[in-house]
């Protein structure tokens, strides 16, 4: 109990000397999140539509080829970010482009950590996602795309108003899953210099040594932040799933322009004050 007290007491101290560094680090992690994630979508649709452009036998070869080559592309790119560290990408793209241009470019100053930040996680994330949105789109049935290539919509067409539509509504749990992965995982971007909510913690623990307390702080921060985003990505997917209920339309004007309303006083052919009634139930 004495430690809990003591423990209560050192957070304490810290939040009140160092909120505004906390603070700081909070809001650098949720907008590298944020954008990241954004661009890390985008890059993933980008794949996802490219990666499912059917081509056959009776294609150009030129064609095959390009569509051949996209798909190994994309392959190798998801590949190779699946499957090493965030950490490692961060170090490779920041230290990796001044050494190969000769230090003629580089990531410069704090404007430099935000680019080299950002670009590692947005493509690291699209890696994840480019499978998600093939996903998804296998997961919409294939007679919607056939029914669509039948009215004369290209391969983009049937994408953007038939198939993406119901894909991301399919993939939008997995874009939680990335949002909330990314708002821990930009605490790497300390080997780059960037300030996030982790790196603030190493520069609070460098002066005073208290690391436990100023864990602790990080611990409920990081916390809180994927227990909000979870709360607002159920929100939305309720949001997009609309009401449990509806009510059944009985005005309803294209009704009659289809052809399907019966006026009241003609009745049907079942009715014995119908006029089209012959006894027989039939016309």
């Amino acid at each position: 109990m004495d430690k809990l007290i003591k423990l209560t007491d050192d957070v304490a101290k810290l939040w009140t000397n160092y909120s505004s560094a906390y603070l700081t680090g909070v809001r650098n992690t949720l907008i590298l999140a944020i954008v990241a994630t954004v661009i890390g979508c985008i890059i993933g649709l980008a794949c996802g539509i490219l990666n499912t452009i059917p081509y056959s036998k009776q294609d150009n070869i030129v064609k095959r080829f390009f569509l051949k080559l996209i798909r190994v592309i994309i392959r190798i790119y998801v590949e190779v970010f699946r499957g090493t560290p965030m950490v490692l990408q961060a170090t490779f793209i920041y230290f990796g482009l001044p050494y190969f241009t000769d230090a003629q470019m580089q990531f410069k100053g704090y404007s430099g950590m935000w680019i080299a930040a950002i670009i590692v996680v947005s493509i690291n994330t699209g890696a994840y996602m480019a499978e998600s949105v093939r996903g998804g789109i296998m997961s919409v049935d294939s007679g919607q795309t056939e029914g669509a290539k039948a009215i004369g919509m290209t391969h983009v067409q049937t994408m953007l108003y038939v198939v993406l539509p119901q894909a991301i509504r399919n993939i939008i749990p997995q874009i939680g899953n990335n949002f909330i992965i990314n708002i821990k995982d930009t605490s790497v971007m300390f080997v780059i210099g960037f300030m996030d909510f982790f790196a603030q913690h190493r520069n609070i623990i460098g002066v005073n040594n208290m690391n436990f307390p100023s864990a602790t702080i990080e611990m409920i921060g990081y916390l809180c932040l994927t227990l909000i985003a979870s709360f607002l990505l159920r929100a939305l997917e309720k949001k997009m799933d609309g009401s449990d209920s509806y009510e059944l339309v009985q005005d309803d004007q294209l009704v009659m322009a289809a052809g399907t309303y019966s006026h009241p006083n003609r009745g049907n052919i079942f009715e014995e004050n119908s006029r089209e009634y012959d006894g027989k139930g039939e016309k």
